[in-house]
């Protein structure tokens, strides 16, 4: 019956589940506001059109990118470009965000950059253990070692002695730190969720897009985040691991004032969305102490949550306008054609470019996909620097006028798929001390020179371009 009605049109089956296809992803990328990168727009519509058996369902558990819970939000007022003591990179930078509905910079204190593992450590103790009304903790990843266990211990402290305590870990994360053991969490009061389980989510389509954030918040007044997941290999080692092996070098941070309480309503809006309900009514919190710095900061949340993408737009124009220096470090360094560019362009325009990386990272997939990137930014003009250790950080500055720190990595991945979180600095204090830190993990890094590759590394790096966006 169905092969005579489709005949009579000249369809088949096959054609009829392509048709479908196509027409599936069409909608969806009209109505949800995809704006998918090239690449990836051109994988799916070739896979959906010689491979639709396979591709639509995986179209439908992986294919979303924005899921915007709200309108995209109306530009803010425009900040003027006189404003004493700021400078005008700074200014754009706060402009172009508040623009892109991230609201302005607010006063924080008593900022502490974290050195190595050992003083972050230290510092999450002292977050997690100073909340005396609220605790809400974020991680893509918690280990299943010795770091883990001692987070878990803390939480249940602080639950047991009357704190309502929080933590949501991400979906897919929760299985590559090694599946810890959250029921004694439960059992002693703690909140825990996963961020989109790919086994148990209503949510069709967001498989893919990962909560990638990091923050700890005490009462609303104290936030410690970073790129440090909830690991030992991320602060100072786990000594009962066999084999031995040493810590990663990362990035962290801890600050109070309203920037911390900025943090504390992302993560709101966060645990909402995992729990598939509505914000609850946080329980009082103290009063913080009047704001009686200058410097500020700006919240710059990123993600599949943001009708931009907010992070990505911020680094290509601040790269774009970079007038003598831009300082960067990241574990894996994939850039598309456009953030490439506007990198390279500054180097030949003579801004000194500064990028460190770890010679090998935890990804050889990333490792190889970076290879042609590299080329061009040597042949730009840019210095790249390779570390013999595995570096996790996070953070670019640009001109001594502004740092960005926290948890996004400067691959396609973090930049369109994830959802992530960093801090803008403009302090000129501590712009200068973000520099310091990566400019102590360059001193120890070796530079890179560009070699031209042979036809079969041209070619295998085609392929891992191809996979960029997803990886």
């Amino acid at each position: 019956m169905l092969a005579d009605f489709l005949g009579r049109w000249g369809l088949t089956v096959h054609g009829l589940v392509t048709l479908a296809g196509l027409a599936v992803y069409a909608v969806a990328s009209h109505t949800r506001r995809q704006r998918r990168h090239p690449s990836a727009a051109i994988a799916w519509i070739i896979s959906l059109a010689l491979m639709p058996y396979l591709a639509l369902p995986l179209y439908l558990l992986f294919g979303s990118r924005k899921v915007a819970r709200n309108p995209p939000a109306q530009s803010a007022p425009a900040l003027p470009l006189d404003q004493p003591h700021a400078s005008a990179p700074a200014q754009r930078f706060q402009q172009l965000a508040s623009s892109l509905g991230l609201g302005h910079a607010v006063p924080y204190r008593q900022l502490a950059v974290h050195q190595d593992g050992h003083e972050a450590l230290a510092a999450l103790r002292g977050v997690l253990l100073g909340a005396g009304s609220t605790l809400d903790v974020c991680t893509f990843l918690m280990g299943r070692d010795s770091l883990g266990a001692e987070v878990s211990e803390l939480l249940i402290r602080q639950a047991r002695q009357g704190v309502r305590v929080r933590l949501l870990v991400d979906g897919i994360g929760v299985y590559l730190g090694g599946r810890p053991d959250l029921k004694p969490l439960r059992a002693a009061g703690v909140k825990v969720a996963l961020f989109v389980s790919p086994f148990r989510s209503p949510l069709p389509g967001r498989t893919n897009l990962r909560n990638h954030r990091k923050m700890v918040i005490a009462d609303g007044l104290r936030l410690w985040s970073g790129g440090r997941n909830l690991a030992a290999e991320y602060f100072t080692g786990d000594a009962a691991a066999q084999p031995l092996e040493p810590p990663w070098i990362d990035l962290s941070f801890d600050l109070g004032g309203e920037l911390a309480g900025l943090a504390q309503q992302r993560f709101d809006q966060d645990w909402a969305f995992a729990t598939q309900g509505s914000r609850a009514i946080a329980p009082p919190r103290a009063c913080a102490p009047p704001a009686t710095e200058t410097a500020r900061a700006q919240l710059i949340a990123s993600g599949p949550d943001q009708a931009e993408d907010t992070l990505y737009s911020l680094l290509v124009s601040s790269c774009f306008t970079a007038r003598s220096r831009i300082l960067l470090v990241t574990p894996y360094f994939v850039p598309d054609a456009t953030l490439l560019m506007a990198l390279t362009l500054a180097a030949r325009r003579g801004v000194v470019v500064d990028l460190v990386l770890p010679r090998r990272s935890n990804h050889r997939l990333a490792d190889m996909a970076r290879r042609a990137a590299l080329r061009d930014m040597a042949t730009a003009g840019a210095r790249v620097w390779l570390s013999a250790e595995m570096i996790h950080a996070k953070a670019t500055v640009i001109d001594g006028e502004l740092a960005l720190a926290g948890s996004a990595n400067l691959d396609e991945r973090s930049l369109f798929l994830n959802y992530e979180l960093m801090v803008a600095f403009f302090e000129p204090a501590d712009v200068e001390r973000f520099a310091r830190w990566i400019e102590r993990q360059r001193a120890g890094a070796s530079r890179y020179r560009a070699q031209p590759p042979g036809l079969m590394r041209e070619l295998s790096e085609g392929q891992m371009r191809w996979l960029a966006f997803q990886i």
